[in-house]
């Protein structure tokens, strides 16, 4: 697992936070691993320094907890997490939609085209290890021709943080046929330029996810963070 010694810290860094959030988000390490800095510096052939960066990296994520005394440990799934997160990717997500829209070339068709047939890819072989990344992809391309950067910047960094829940929703195969469905009509009302009924669909899309993904932890507490209980109510619409 050693990484090149060529390679500068900042970009050590990097693809030590590449290769523990894939191990985090695959299960590979469960809520509440610990992960040692000396033992991952050993493992990656590394010093301790772009370990403590990339460490810093997955807390600035929310995927580890860094605790006196314990160092990093991974944190568990949270019903408030998922509350807020997919709040906000309904409202953010809906008006980068809107704004994409009428400006959608050819171009940025085809890539929708190729992400939705990865994502479908993905549905037919049922291997979900890189759902979270490819329904990113795939929602990110409905956003190409916005021009609002920074909203674009912010959901960028929700879908992130949603990985490890969207791979939990996608886990059956009720749910990866259903996301494919609705990207699909998504992708025809967008190339209709109907931007009402493509706005609808995505806000529910997404809405519906976070349904399920709220009865799916509430049915498995072993999941959960220690603030197992949603802190507050989603604000109304």
């Amino acid at each position: 697992m050693s990484m090149p010694n060529s390679l500068t810290h900042r970009t050590l860094s990097a693809a030590i936070a590449d290769r523990l959030r894939e191990a985090i988000l695959g299960g590979a390490h469960r809520t509440g691993t610990q992960l040692r800095q000396d033992a991952l510096a050993a493992d990656f052939g590394v010093s301790r320094i772009p370990v403590r960066e990339a460490l810093f990296q997955l807390e600035a994520e929310g995927l580890v907890q860094i605790e006196p005394h314990k160092g990093a440990v991974v944190t568990g799934l949270s019903m408030a997490e998922v509350d807020d997160v997919f709040y906000l990717r309904a409202l953010l997500e809906g008006r980068l939609l809107a704004d994409s829209i009428p400006r959608l070339t050819d171009s940025d068709f085809a890539d929708i085209d190729g992400a939705r047939d990865a994502f479908d890819r993905m549905v037919a072989t049922g291997d979900i290890a890189h759902a979270g990344g490819l329904n990113a992809e795939l929602h990110m391309a409905f956003y190409a021709g916005a021009r609002l950067p920074k909203t674009t910047a912010i959901v960028a960094g929700l879908l992130q943080t949603s990985d490890r829940y969207t791979r939990l929703q996608l886990s059956s195969t009720k749910g990866l046929v259903k996301a494919g469905r609705e990207h699909r009509e998504l992708a025809a009302l967008c190339r209709k330029r109907d931007v009402p009924a493509a706005m609808a669909l995505l806000v529910a899309h997404i809405e519906a996810v976070r349904t399920d993904l709220l009865g799916v932890l509430k049915r498995t507490p072993e999941l959960l963070a220690d603030d197992r209980v949603s802190r507050g109510s989603r604000p109304k619409r």
